[in-house]
Parts: C-alpha cells; sequence; structure tokens
C-alpha cells in the first residue's frame, strides 16, 4: 500500500470513526441522565428538539413568520427602520401588506390637504449626514456606495415650538422637534451605542436623549445633544455612598448646560417596578457612574423611598425644580383610570403640575423584565394616552403639561396616531436601538448582544462601529420628522402639533358601514 492511498484511507476512517463515537457517547449519556425524559425514551433524536427549539426565534422571525407577524416588531416595520436609517428613505411599491379587514386605527386625511409651502417647517440649515445608494442587486450580491448628501432637518416653527416648564422653572426647555430618545442607560447599552446615539441626534438637532436610569455617562454627552436625565427609585447620579438622595450630586447634575430636564421614574411599561441590570454588565466604570458596586446586579427599588403617597411625590417634584431651576415631569405606567385620577386630584389640590408626564404604555421594551411584568401589567399606550389626557382635561390641568407617549412608537403612522390620542411629544427606544443595528435577537439581558448594542463586552462592541451608525440615527429621526409634517400636511394641517381626536378613528368590521343609513337621511 503506497502513502497515499494510506492517508486517504486513514482519514476516511477517522471521517466515520469519530463521528460514530461522538454518536454512541451522546447516546449513552442521554440514556444516563435523569433531567429530560425526552432524551431518555428517544437519544439523538430527542436533541432534534432541543436544537429547534434554541433555532426557533431565528427560524420564526426569517423564514416563517409572514411579514407583518413578528413580535415585538414585524418585518415591515424592522425594514422601515433600517431603511430610513441608511437611504433616508421609506419608498415601497406595489401597496400595503396588510389585511385592511382587521380592526385599526387609521389616520382621516383631507379632501384638500396642505401644500409644502403652506407647512410652518423650519427647513434651514440643512444637516450634512451620509446615505446608502443602491448600485445594483441581486439575489446574492448588492453593490451600494455611501455618500455626503444634505437633508431638510423638518423642524418645528418658532410659533409651533414646544416647551417644557414654560412657566414653572428658570430655564425651560424649548423643543423644535416631537421625537426624542427614550429612556436607556449606558450598562443596559455599551458605550459605542450610547455614543452613536448621543452624536446622530446632535447632527439631527432639536431632540433629546433620556439617559434611563443609570445617570449621566460620559457617552452621553459626546454628541452636541440636549439631555433629559432620568431619576429612578435607585437614584443612581443623585446618591451619597449609603445610597440616600444627595441634592448636593442633583444640584451638580442641573449646572450641566447639555442637561435640560429631569424626569422621575415611577414606572416603566415592561417592568412596573424598578429596574435590573445583570451584574455582568456592572462594570468598574458603570459601577462608578452609578455608585454600586462593580460586578453585582442592579435592582433599584419599585418606589422613591420615603414617598409614599402622590402628594409625596409632587412636593419632592417641587423642590427639585426649585432647586435645579430646570423642568422636571414624570414617567407613569397606567394601571386603570382611578388611579391615574388619583395622581391627578393631588396634582389639582396642591397646585403642583409636572412639566411634562412621560406615558410608557405596557408593551414597551427593556433591557431585562419578567414575564409575568412584561406580558401582563400595565395598559398598552393607545389606550393610556387618552386616559391620561381626558384625566387631565377634566381637572382643567390639560394646558399646563405636556405628555410624552412612548410604547412601540417606531414609524412616523403610529407617532401621528399617539399625537391624535392625546400625546404632545413621542419617545422611541427600540427604533433608535434598530437604527444603531439591533436585531433583535433578545438577548438584551445576557450581555451576549450579538451586534455590540444592548452590551457592555468590549470584543462584541467593535462590530458597532460609531462613525457608520451615527448618520443612520440621524437618518432616521429626520425621516420620521419629514414624514410626520406629510402626515399632517394630508390631514389638513400645517403642522404635526395640531393633530388631534378628530384626525383618527378605529375601523372594526363589525360597523365599517354603519354610517351609511345616516348619511342617507340627511341628504334627503
Amino acid at each position: 500500500m503506497d502513502v497515499v492511498t494510506f492517508i486517504l484511507i486513514s482519514l476516511l476512517a477517522i471521517a466515520i470513526l469519530v463521528p460514530a463515537f461522538l454518536l454512541i457517547w451522546l447516546y449513552v449519556h442521554d440514556r444516563k441522565q435523569d433531567e429530560h425524559s425526552v432524551l431518555q425514551n428517544y437519544p439523538l433524536l430527542g436533541k432534534m428538539r432541543y436544537i429547534l427549539e434554541k433555532m426557533g426565534p431565528e427560524l420564526r422571525q426569517y423564514l416563517f413568520h409572514n411579514d407583518r407577524e413578528g413580535k415585538p416588531f414585524n418585518r415591515k416595520q424592522f425594514e422601515y427602520v433600517n431603511k430610513a436609517g441608511k437611504y433616508q428613505s421609506s419608498l415601497m411599491g406595489y401597496g400595503a401588506v396588510k389585511d385592511f379587514k382587521e380592526n385599526d386605527y387609521y389616520l382621516v386625511n383631507s379632501m384638500f390637504p396642505k401644500r409644502d409651502a403652506e407647512l410652518k417647517v423650519e427647513e434651514q440649515p440643512t444637516i450634512t449626514t451620509q446615505v446608502y445608494e443602491v448600485k445594483e442587486e441581486n439575489l446574492f450580491n448588492r453593490k451600494e456606495k455611501r455618500k455626503e448628501t444634505e437633508i431638510k432637518p423638518s423642524l418645528l416653527s418658532d410659533e409651533e415650538q414646544v416647551i417644557l416648564g414654560e412657566h414653572t422653572v428658570r430655564e425651560p426647555f424649548y423643543l423644535k422637534g416631537l421625537i426624542g430618545q427614550s429612556a436607556m442607560s449606558y450598562g443596559s447599552l455599551g458605550e459605542n451605542a450610547i455614543t452613536a446615539l448621543s452624536k446622530g441626534l446632535g447632527m439631527a438637532g432639536g431632540t433629546w436623549m433620556n439617559t434611563g436610569e443609570g445617570s449621566i455617562s460620559p457617552y452621553h454627552l459626546k454628541g452636541n445633544v440636549d439631555i433629559m436625565m432620568q431619576i429612578s427609585p435607585g437614584l443612581f447620579g443623585v446618591r451619597d455612598e449609603e445610597g440616600h438622595f444627595s441634592f448636593e450630586e442633583f444640584k451638580k447634575k442641573a449646572q450641566m448646560d447639555q442637561v435640560k430636564a429631569f424626569e422621575l421614574k415611577l414606572a416603566q411599561g415592561a417592568k412596573t417596578r424598578g429596574g435590573h441590570v445583570d451584574g455582568k454588565k456592572v462594570t468598574k466604570e458603570i459601577a462608578e457612574i452609578r455608585n454600586v458596586k462593580e460586578g453585582e446586579d442592579i435592582d433599584s427599588p419599585n418606589r422613591f423611598p420615603g414617598i409614599d403617597t402622590a402628594e409625596q411625590l409632587l412636593d419632592f417634584l417641587q423642590q427639585l425644580r426649585e432647586t435645579g431651576g430646570k423642568p422636571v415631569g414624570m414617567k407613569i405606567v397606567a394601571g386603570n383610570e382611578a388611579e391615574v385620577e388619583k395622581l391627578v386630584k393631588a396634582m389639582k389640590e396642591k397646585d403642583i403640575v409636572p412639566d411634562f408626564i412621560t406615558v410608557d404604555g405596557g408593551e414597551g421594551g427593556t433591557g431585562a423584565s419578567y414575564y409575568e411584568l412584561a406580558y401582563s401589567v400595565g395598559l398598552p399606550a393607545f389606550t393610556a394616552i387618552p386616559l391620561v389626557h381626558k384625566c387631565l382635561e377634566s381637572y382643567q390641568l390639560r394646558d399646563r403639561t405636556k405628555v410624552i407617549a412612548s410604547g412601540k412608537l417606531i414609524t412616523p403612522d403610529k407617532i401621528a396616531m399617539a399625537l391624535c390620542l392625546g400625546a404632545d411629544l413621542v419617545n422611541i427606544a427600540r427604533g433608535f436601538m434598530i437604527s444603531t443595528g439591533c436585531i433583535m435577537s433578545q438577548v438584551c439581558h445576557k450581555n451576549t448582544c450579538p451586534v455590540g448594542v444592548a452590551t457592555t463586552d468590549k470584543k462584541l462592541q467593535e462590530a458597532l462601529i460609531i462613525e457608520e451608525k451615527q448618520y443612520r440615527v440621524c437618518n432616521y429621526l429626520v425621516t420620521l420628522r419629514q414624514e410626520l409634517f406629510e402626515l399632517a400636511a394630508v390631514a389638513g394641517l400645517d403642522s404635526p402639533t395640531k393633530f388631534t381626536q378628530d384626525h383618527i378613528v378605529y375601523q372594526s368590521q363589525f360597523r365599517a358601514f354603519s354610517g351609511w343609513s345616516d348619511i342617507g337621511e340627511k341628504a334627503k
């Protein structure tokens, strides 16, 4: 037998014997283990069940769900964010992939829409950004090139701008855009993601960046963007070494030029309790920023220490407003009308009204939560927004505060609907995450985000190129603003600030034609 033949036979033997040995070992192992019944009865074959179960989310997302089935966001919504961020466009062909017989909200169009020249929009100065242009595309290849371009910012005019704290503080917060970044902490997201968001939002202008409960990190300040600092029951960033609230630390934050407002977090839609960060994410730097111990899980309380009533909360809010001289609001999750009314009634009786109320829907996202909280506690945004809006109106307080809505509002139509239902402004978190590269792998709580967004792992973050993603963040936000003005024009409005409940309708297949008989009678 020559050498070549011997080598080939040896390689063949190895190719057969090694897998056979591994299968035999796996068979014996599965038969002897006592943890899984299916593996005892069906060694090897039962293993396939667990493999397919593990691959299930990816298989459903990419192969089995249709374009509108996926959760928390379907393929069309995910595609919208990516196209807006990469190409600064939302063009599509052939029509909507939607069952129009299903019950849903729809925007009311005017027979005589506004022309571009009639809109109260500020389009100068233009923004220098980078967008992609597709040169060639086929099944296996796409040739595209990034180019520098100038885009219009689509900001509100001076007369339409929204003002937080106009009559309550020394330094009101003037907003030329209706869309900002919802609370996302450094620690929940890595420094590359936070930096890309900060720079991209700063380029777009007219917006804000909520720090999340993890306090202000150096990465939030990388871009020239206005900051809304969130204060949670954990008091991160405004606490002393013993974990008690510190007015001295609060004053330091209030004196920062980029900090424009503060938000007291009572609850978050996906977790109506204190926040949680896994210890694997708590690096030395994060621990120093939050004044906690490195490597240990962070669980903030589910309410502010020493604050047991709405009256005490409002007193604390007023103290912060007087001390810092900047707007102070609160973030709530609406449970029912009675709970909301209890809070609003206290505002009326004490004559202390927050400068804004962030209403987070129960369908909101989070880096980490628990099943029972994320699935079953808190009203969805489109139920909670009008509830809060009407309650404030009934106590004659609606014109003294602003309502910021959040909860899966990542496309311009959903934003417009939220404004129709009573919101003044809108917060977005996961839409901005997608613009930085998030692929919805749903492992935010494990510190293993495969695209380097929701992780503090240095190696994984290397894949998130700040210089690239900052443009996508900017483009996504500006596209939303441009198309929000377009929707306003279609509704016959010169500004999206003028959306009201008259511009939204809920279509039910059971009453879609109920008005025809009335119309006929009126015609007679």
